[in-house]
């Protein structure tokens, strides 16, 4: 798997989500304003409610504005064999028979991104499987504890 094709593919992504974004809450503002949305007496909150739904969509498009420039002015390491996972490390793993993917951002996490017919999720060092993840090389085990159970990601590649 190219990394550097899927950074590229997750700035396209974000790009596209701006744009659904930014109509969405053009669409709510619009909304929040109209005239329909008066509210017709003390417990109509239509309006109120739209604009709450503005003021989190806003919120969500600075959100998405500031992983744009990180991902634009990202500088990826590339990992060898022996490298520790550190920041920018596409990992894959193995849990209970089933690989997955990792790539570890210092911000940004929980985007789950398709790419060449994988699903690659971020995290975060402040993610317990971030956290877990750091320091370690292919071949050893990141432990995790979910609540009374024990997860055990054994490490396949580092890119």
């Amino acid at each position: 798997m190219d990394k550097l094709k899927f950074i590229e593919h997750v700035r396209s992504q974000l790009l596209k989500d701006m744009a659904v974004l930014k109509e969405a809450a053009r669409a709510t503002a619009e909304a929040a304003t109209h005239e329909e949305s008066k509210p017709e007496n003390e417990y109509d909150t239509r309006g109120l409610e739209a604009s709450y739904l503005a003021g989190a969509q806003s919120k969500r498009i600075v959100e998405t504005e500031e992983l744009l420039v990180i991902y634009k002015h990202l500088e990826p390491k590339m990992f060898g064999p022996n490298d520790p996972i550190s920041a920018t490390a596409l990992v894959q793993v193995e849990l209970n028979d089933k690989k997955m993917f990792f790539f570890l951002m210092p911000k940004g996490g929980g985007l789950n991104i398709d790419f060449e017919g994988q699903r690659i999720q971020t995290i975060t060092p402040n993610s317990p499987l971030g956290e877990a993840l750091l320091g370690l090389k292919v071949g050893q085990v990141a432990i995790v504890e979910k609540g009374d159970q024990v997860l055990e990601y054994e490490i396949l590649s580092v890119q």
